[in-house]
């Protein structure tokens, strides 16, 4: 994601990552950004869990763009960002990024099983209607690097081994 000598961060120590972590543990979707073949971006949403490989798990549909891009463009950048109402400054909203490869999970797969059952304990009858749609399909979004921002002039790299201090545990 970054250079970790670059002079625009700081190094993330434990407390860092674990604020980065508690920041993380707030939310039930993310934000991602996803690019087409021809190049053409696209932002969207989507909700997500976390099992113990620190990847993060989408369930798409076909219909949608983000879908097509992932499937022609297997990375995503993925966002959280602070709401505008918690944040003091909009300026310098907290957010926590990801530089993220996508690769499709084989439906029906014990990991499909695995995540399927984690995304209807998370986020209920829904995913009884969701689970068996055949234009749905499971994705992983494995992270190569994330970048914390706290504030102005308080940004962190975080490597590939210190993300999994910041697991999402309510999904494990």
């Amino acid at each position: 994601m970054t250079e970790s000598n670059d002079s625009r961060f700081r190094p993330a120590d434990e407390a860092i990552i674990g604020e980065a972590g508690a920041f993380l543990a707030a939310f039930r979707s993310l934000q991602m950004a996803t690019v087409s073949a021809e190049g053409v971006p696209d932002a969207s949403y989507a909700p997500f869990v976390r099992i113990d490989d620190d990847a993060f798990y989408v369930n798409l549909s076909a219909l949608s763009t983000h879908t097509g891009n992932i499937l022609s463009t297997p990375r995503v950048s993925i966002l959280f960002l602070q709401a505008e109402n918690d944040s003091k400054q909009l300026f310098a909203r907290k957010r926590l990024s990801f530089d993220a490869d996508v690769a499709l999970v084989e439906r029906d797969s014990a990991r499909w099983c695995q995540v399927m059952d984690l995304f209807g304990n998370k986020f209920g009858d829904v995913m009884d209607l969701i689970r068996p749609l055949q234009d749905f399909s499971l994705f992983r979004l494995q992270p190569r690097g994330a970048v914390y921002v706290r504030g102005f002039a308080q940004a962190y790299p975080l490597e590939t081994s210190q993300l999994v201090h910041i697991r999402h545990i309510n999904d494990l």
